[in-house]
């Protein structure tokens, strides 16, 4: 396991934090991993019933849930990794399965079936999503990126009037 929390709050980080660890392929293995990346980002000072920590956890859980359902090989394992940009601006979740031939995409679910809306809910609450080759190894690796600067100022509103629209250069 590997875990960097980043010494300064996410709105002001001197250098970029990291969660990696590899998981069963298991749904026990999913939910741990949802837990672990909730947890990290409660420690990089997102707290647990914030908008970003549970925006992510959910992301995550759908990712993870995929790499279990459709990306399983028996006796491998998934890996995820958490990252912080430098500029503290973002967050990235990457799910990596050892299965390349099944590439994931958002298509509208059938109303009737069980099953079928995860990367929609993917493809809503993130602000953007993808897939590429997993690096070092066979399969792939979907990620997501949430921008994060909303749940600073969800804590501090009184600042997000202060600053003025998102675009005017202001933290």
């Amino acid at each position: 396991m590997h875990i960097s929390p980043s010494p300064l709050p996410p709105s002001r980080p001197t250098h970029a934090a990291e969660f990696a660890m590899a998981f069963t392929s298991t749904p026990r293995g999913a939910r741990l991993a949802r837990l672990f990346v909730a947890h990290c980002l409660n420690s990089w000072g997102h707290p647990y019933d914030g908008h970003v920590n549970e925006t992510l956890a959910l992301i995550t859980a759908e990712l993870c849930a995929n790499a279990v359902r459709h990306g399983r090989v028996p006796g491998r394992d998934f890996h995820v990794r958490l990252a912080a940009e430098a500029d503290g601006g973002r967050l990235r979740v990457e799910v990596s399965d050892t299965r390349a031939e099944r590439r994931p995409a958002a298509t509208p679910a059938d109303p009737d079936a069980e099953s079928g809306r995860g990367l929609l809910l993917v493809t809503a609450l993130a602000d953007d999503w993808g897939v590429t080759d997993r690096r070092g190894g066979p399969g792939k690796t979907v990620w997501a990126v949430v921008r994060v600067a909303s749940d600073a100022l969800a804590r501090h509103p009184h600042r997000a009037a202060a600053a003025g629209p998102p675009d005017a250069g202001h933290p």
